[in-house]
C-alpha cells in the first residue's frame, strides 16, 4: 500500500514512462495495481490522473472509454485546493480540456458522432481555464483535429 500521497503520482509517472517506451502492457499492469490501492472511492485527484492515464494504454476503445469516463467523474470532484496541493499550478477546471479531448476522440473512433461533437464543444469551451501557452495550443490543435475528422463546422 502506498502511504505517501505523492508516491501515487510518482508511480503514475513511472507507468506513463513505461508506456512511452513501448511497454503498454506493463504500464497497464502498473496502473491496475495503483487502481487497486487508490480504489474507486479514493482521492479524486489520484483517481482522475490514474484513470486518464490508464485510458491511454487500452487496446480496446470501449475499455478506453470506460477509463475516460472514470477520469471525468473524478475530475468533477476536484477542488482548486486539492489540485494545488497535488503540485498543479492551474485550477481544477484546467483538467477539462484534456478530459473532453480524450472523450471526443474515443467517441469518434467508436462511431458515436453526437457524443464526440458534444465533447469537442465542451473541450473548446474549457480551454479558457488554461494559460495561453504551448499546452493550451496543443490541446486546441488536437480538439480541432478531432472536429475536422468529424467534419463538424
Amino acid at each position: 500500500m502506498i502511504g505517501d500521497p505523492h508516491e501515487v503520482m510518482i508511480q503514475i509517472g513511472l507507468a506513463i514512462a513505461r508506456s512511452q517506451h513501448g511497454d503498454r502492457a506493463g504500464a497497464r499492469l502498473m496502473f491496475q495495481d495503483l487502481w487497486a490501492q487508490v480504489g474507486p472511492d479514493g482521492d479524486p485527484f489520484h483517481r482522475c490522473a490514474l484513470a486518464h492515464s490508464m485510458a491511454d494504454v487500452q487496446d480496446d476503445p470501449r475499455e478506453e472509454l470506460a477509463w475516460d469516463l472514470l477520469a471525468l467523474e473524478a475530475g468533477d470532484l476536484l477542488t482548486n485546493e486539492r489540485v494545488f496541493s497535488g503540485g498543479v499550478a492551474g485550477p481544477a477546471q484546467g483538467f477539462y480540456p484534456s478530459l473532453h479531448l480524450n472523450l471526443a476522440d474515443v467517441y469518434r473512433r467508436l462511431g458515436n458522432t453526437e457524443r464526440a461533437c458534444h465533447h469537442v464543444v465542451l473541450g473548446h469551451a474549457a480551454l479558457e481555464s488554461l494559460a495561453d501557452d504551448g499546452y493550451r495550443q496543443m490541446i486546441r490543435d488536437a480538439l480541432d483535429r478531432v472536429q475536422h475528422q468529424l467534419e463538424v463546422p
